[in-house]
């Protein structure tokens, strides 16, 4: 009888465990958003052009995480999605070129998003970029 709670325990302690879903893919939910790029000369000082930026990497983080967990590129109008997404808090991210110190080259813009049910299609404001 005392085994048979101890399994009992055991398999109702997996299964509400189980049920607690993290951040991340196996979900219905959306996040869509559009990359808008500033294009600088080399000396990054004249603006010489300015669109939405087809081709750029755009990468995902889900819940706290410290590295991105997937990456997506942008379509010919700059626009991009992340599917299939469990409730959670997300952050979005694009590399820009650095005006302000030159160094890093690189740094990334960063959008946060919270996904609070099923279902949901979040668009995001536009991430902009220096290029």
């Amino acid at each position: 009888m005392k085994r048979r709670s101890i399994g009992l325990i055991s398999a109702l302690f997996l299964t509400l465990f189980s049920c607690l879903k993290e951040p991340g893919p196996g979900g219905t939910s959306t996040i869509t958003g559009k990359v808008y790029a500033y294009d600088y000369d080399a000396d990054m000082i004249n603006l010489r052009a300015q669109y939405y930026a087809p081709d750029e990497d755009v990468y995902i983080i889900y819940g706290d995480d410290s590295i991105f967990s997937d990456r997506t590129q942008t379509s010919f109008d700059g626009s991009y999605r992340f599917r299939y997404l469990r409730p959670g808090s997300y952050t979005i991210f694009v590399y820009s070129k650095n005006l302000k110190t030159k160094l890093p080259p690189l740094v990334p813009i960063k959008k946060t998003v919270q996904i609070l049910s099923g279902d949901q299609v979040i668009t995001m404001e536009d991430v902009e970029i220096n290029k």
